[in-house]
């Protein structure tokens, strides 16, 4: 069984959100987690999960969204995440790529979501672009002020840097259909060399689509091509690289255990 620990169910079609998981589950994976993107699409994700026994959710402020409106402190995070199928926060992060939000806001944002971490246990879903340095200073930071906290680096394409300083701090990295891509081949060296117990794959869909469906929606049915890779860049049978990423899931997502 696989886990597709990052995807966005809410982004399809009402009408086509049933296939969409029963193509993943006739593909093998027995669990997908939807990601909260906003304070108010809570509610879509906590229903999804209600309606699907296979569908965990998170529930968060994406760093693009930051700028909207007032943020939420940690405390009104940690009670929108109280609800027995929300197993994490995010994702939240800091994005200099877009930059669609001024990043002084994403900061705040980003360290409000640490900091109802700290005030729950659940992980955090971390989103990273263009912002190795300041990802990892905030996570070092915000350790040193509240103590330590569950993460893993979502959709993971940073550098070697980042990777080595969040599992040091006790996080997780988590591959997508990028892994796949023919000009990946410094993540897949990445992949390869950081601890087997660190390791998940997601689809990030509708996004990034693994080979061979590189330019076409992606569906949570794909992250089976996505292990596939990360397989062979282990040195592991699937049905090995299978079983280590469910249990680091489980591991990590102490509520889906």
């Amino acid at each position: 069984m696989l886990v597709d620990s990052h995807c966005h169910l809410d982004y399809y079609v009402e009408a086509e959100i049933a296939d969409v998981i029963a193509r993943a589950r006739e593909a093998g994976i027995g669990r997908m987690v939807t990601i909260g993107t906003r304070f108010a699409q809570a509610e879509q994700v906590k229903a999804l999960t209600e309606r699907f026994d296979c569908v965990l959710g998170t529930v968060g402020i994406h760093p693009h969204n930051a700028g909207e409106g007032e943020l939420p402190g940690p405390e009104a995070l940690a009670a929108l995440a109280d609800h027995p199928r929300i197993i994490g926060l995010g994702e939240s992060g800091l994005d200099y790529f877009y930059d669609k939000a001024p990043r002084e806001a994403q900061a705040e944002n980003f360290r409000n979501h640490i900091r109802a971490a700290q005030i729950t246990g659940l992980p955090l879903a971390i989103h990273a672009r263009q912002a190795d340095e300041d990802i990892a200073d905030i996570l070092a930071e915000e350790r040193d002020r509240g103590g330590a906290f569950p993460f893993l680096l979502h959709c993971f394409s940073s550098g070697r840097g980042l990777a080595e300083r969040a599992v040091a701090m006790g996080g997780y990295l988590s591959f997508s259909g990028i892994l796949t891509f023919p000009k990946s081949e410094e993540l897949r060296e990445i992949a390869r060399d950081m601890p087997a117990d660190r390791l998940l794959v997601e689809t990030d869909a509708p996004y990034l689509a693994p080979v061979p469906f590189r330019g076409k929606r992606c569906e949570p049915a794909m992250v089976a091509h996505t292990a596939k890779v990360l397989a062979a860049v282990r040195g592991l049978e699937i049905a090995a690289l299978e079983d280590l990423t469910t249990r680091n899931f489980e591991t990590l997502f102490q509520k889906a255990a």
